[in-house]
């Protein structure tokens, strides 16, 4: 009978929640808040304006979760209240009609606001001198509210049909920037204690989980759109040369959103900022973007990995999600699935049709691929990502060529500026759709939204209508054609002008072919100086004659570190005599931002007999140290897997294994995991973590003993 009684209540407190909007309407927040970093907690001052809608009300909830609260008053009088492990309860002070609430709370969340502390080390001169804490400190502070919840170190809502217009205030060291949502109003400087409180603020209202902080050492640079809208680029110091690679095309595409949606820009401010170890690649924070420093790229990373299409997709969030937002997960598809499709619509602007219909054409691979997996329809929250964004990208598609782009276009800017600033479904959407054409979207409801699987033959004939996309599957009906037959069309497509893709498809087709039948081919692939066809080069021709060496090593200067890296594998598994001269060629590489193409080198540098031997311990000792909670995950993970490979018998290799399966970022903890349990497979290895496990931080202990049980 208790868990009946248990169960009810439950239920009856979710409800609560859900109904809370038709009862109270929260408009304003005004907070101040500052950190206590060694502990990792969020001290703040709140005060919340509300409308009470019914006088019937009993009980007013704001989220927070795990947090303690002091001084709570309504209307400036002691306040009826309480809290529970995931609310602040208001049961008695307020009336119906305006209200404020104000207190004190703190906070120590464990996800949505976190310390990111790392390490840079100026030299690698002895081991002894890594494993000494002697490094200069960089600290950032950022959040993430969607999939985890603001609440975590902000009370506030977590039903996102609760919109609020939030001001925030931030006390921080005076040597950071501190950055949040809305335009900056006014700084105070602190200099007796060296803080410094920044005040941003907004006028419209948003969802809780678009709020945002990022605190670190960063610098800016600024443009202004067509409109008149200030952009913000922010970036660490070291990597100004980065700036203009990374944030390439910004403007462009933030012109052509606003000329293509038809809104103007909703929000007074762009900025964007990029932060380590960030969970995903982008969030769409109302007016501030955070983003992973994995895309800050110099001009030779840009032709491997840009930041363009990130940009671009949380870019149009702006309109699409912060302007206007989905009523529940159910309807996601309006967010991700539009950020996705305004995307590649910005791309096209800037690269072209054929790559525009090629993008589209990968989707639809893609979306084939796991058709008869992946089987939940769009409008279902436990749809997967690829259904939310890249379906969802797909049926606007579809949308737009049924409807017309003119119509479509029209039915978007009467959708957003009809629903500006509140939350819809997907019917509110299809209503404006209605309203323009006479399109069936009953049908292309049931279609593309309600149905699971994904619409191949539809998406083809769309697709067809792109000339290169028509030779693109021409040339996929060459693939079992013998290959004296096909060569001429394959030498034509090679030489000509044509979009890198089909060049692509030419070499993977020969892939499997001697280096003799296809050496015209593949040198005249080379001599196009296209990064991406000699990159096609470079991953189907990994043997060939040594007559083909000297050519096969330009793709070392290449400006590709992904060419480079291929390229210096290759050359140094097929041609062992050339390997010292091969690594003294590569020895001052980095590449990416994950240091691939120096931990490649340090690798291959420990592992090669008589090379560099009075170094060999320097180079094992760089490699150890960059495995090391100094570093972001991606670099870490990069040489935990590199020393992995060497397999010498390491205690701190060990112990920086068990430290990553507590890392926020669950990609690199779930790596540490994976790894720990591959090796206790290994005979010996079960004794060699048992050893390491008293000097462990308890919670490391702890988190070991756990994958021992298993």
């Amino acid at each position: 009978m208790k868990l009946y009684i248990f169960l009810f209540s439950l239920f009856a407190t979710i409800f609560s929640f859900a109904q809370q909007t038709q009862k109270v309407d929260f408009k304003t927040c005004n907070a101040t808040i500052r950190f206590d970093v060694p502990q990792k907690k969020v001290m703040g001052e709140v005060t919340y304006s509300f409308d009470v809608l019914d006088r019937k009300t009993d009980t007013i909830y704001i989220d927070a979760r795990n947090m303690q609260f002091t001084e709570v008053k309504i209307n400036g009088k002691k306040a009826g209240w309480t809290n529970s492990a995931s609310a602040l309860k208001l049961y008695k002070g307020y009336k119906k009609g305006t209200n404020t609430v104000t207190f004190k709370y703190t906070a120590q969340p464990r996800k949505a606001l976190y310390f990111i502390e790392l390490g840079t080390a100026n030299s690698f001169s002895t081991a002894a001198e890594n494993n000494e804490d002697t490094s200069n400190k960089e600290l950032q502070i950022w959040t993430q509210g969607q999939g985890k919840y603001t609440s975590h170190w902000l009370p506030s809502f977590d039903d996102m049909n609760e919109k609020v217009i939030f001001n925030l205030s931030v006390n921080f060291d005076n040597e950071y920037t501190i950055l949040a949502n809305g335009e900056h109003q006014h700084t105070v400087e602190l200099h007796k204690n060296g803080s410094k409180t920044v005040s941003y603020s907004m006028d419209k209202p948003m969802s809780s989980y678009l709020v945002m902080l990022a605190i670190g050492k960063f610098k800016k640079q600024t443009a202004v759109t067509a409109s008149g809208t200030p952009m913000e680029f922010y970036y660490r110091p070291e990597d100004s040369a980065k700036v203009a690679a990374t944030y390439r095309y910004s403007k462009q595409m933030f012109d052509f959103f606003e000329e293509e949606i038809g809104v103007s820009y909703p929000w007074g401010v762009y900025r964007q900022i990029p932060v380590f170890d960030f969970l995903y690649a982008g969030m769409e924070n109302t007016t501030s973007t955070i983003f992973s420093q994995d895309f800050v790229v110099d001009n030779i990373g840009f032709n491997d990995r840009t930041y363009i299409n990130v940009n671009a997709h949380e870019l149009a969030h702006q309109w699409f999600g912060d302007l206007v937002t989905a009523q529940s997960g159910k309807h996601h598809w309006l967010q991700e699935g539009f950020a996705t499709y305004y995307a590649l619509l910005a791309e096209k602007e800037i690269f072209g049709d054929d790559y525009f219909n090629y993008e589209l054409y990968q989707m639809a691979e893609r979306l084939q691929r796991v058709a008869k997996t992946d089987t939940i329809p769009i409008l279902n929250e436990k749809a997967s990502s690829l259904t939310f964004y890249q379906k969802g990208a797909w049926a606007l598609h579809v949308l737009r060529e049924g409807v017309g782009y003119e119509a479509f276009q029209t039915a978007v800017e009467n959708y957003l500026e009809k629903y500006a600033f509140k939350n819809v479904v997907t019917d509110d959407f299809l209503s404006e759709i209605n309203k323009v054409s006479d399109y069936d979207t009953a049908s292309f409801k049931k279609r593309w939204l309600q149905k699971g699987g994904f619409e191949v033959q539809e998406a083809i004939t769309l697709l067809s209508k792109n000339q290169f996309i028509q030779l693109y599957f021409k040339l996929g009906e060459l693939q079992d054609k013998r290959f004296e037959e096909k060569k001429p069309i394959f030498k034509q497509i090679v030489q000509s002008d044509m979009f890198y893709p089909a060049k692509e498809e030419v070499l993977l087709q020969m892939a499997e072919l001697p280096f003799t039948d296809k050496a015209e081919l593949i040198r005249l692939a080379m001599a196009t100086n296209n990064i991406k066809v000699r990159q096609a080069v470079a991953r189907t021709v990994t043997t060939f004659p040594d007559d083909f060496y000297e050519e096969y090593k330009t793709l070392l200067q290449d400006e590709s570190y992904i060419n480079r890296e291929i390229a210096l594998n290759v050359l140094y598994t097929n041609f062992p005599d050339k390997r010292a001269e091969l690594l003294d060629a590569s020895d001052k590489w980095v590449g990416f931002n994950d240091k691939s193409l120096r931990i490649l080198w340090l690798t291959l540098a420990y592992a090669t007999p008589d090379y560099r031997e009075a170094q060999k311990s320097d180079i094992y000792a760089e490699l150890q140290q960059y495995a090391s909670p100094r570093y972001q995950s991606s670099v870490r993970q990069n040489a935990l897997a590199n020393l992995l490979y060497i397999n010498k018998p390491d205690p701190v290799v060990w112990a920086n294994l068990v430290n990553a399966t507590l890392h926020h970022k669950w990609q690199f903890a779930k790596f540490g995991r994976e790894s720990i349990r591959g090796l206790l497979k290994r005979e010996g290895y079960r004794a060699f973590f048992e050893g390491i496990m008293s000097g462990l931080p308890e919670a490391e202990q702890n988190k070991l003993q756990s994958l021992l049980a298993e």
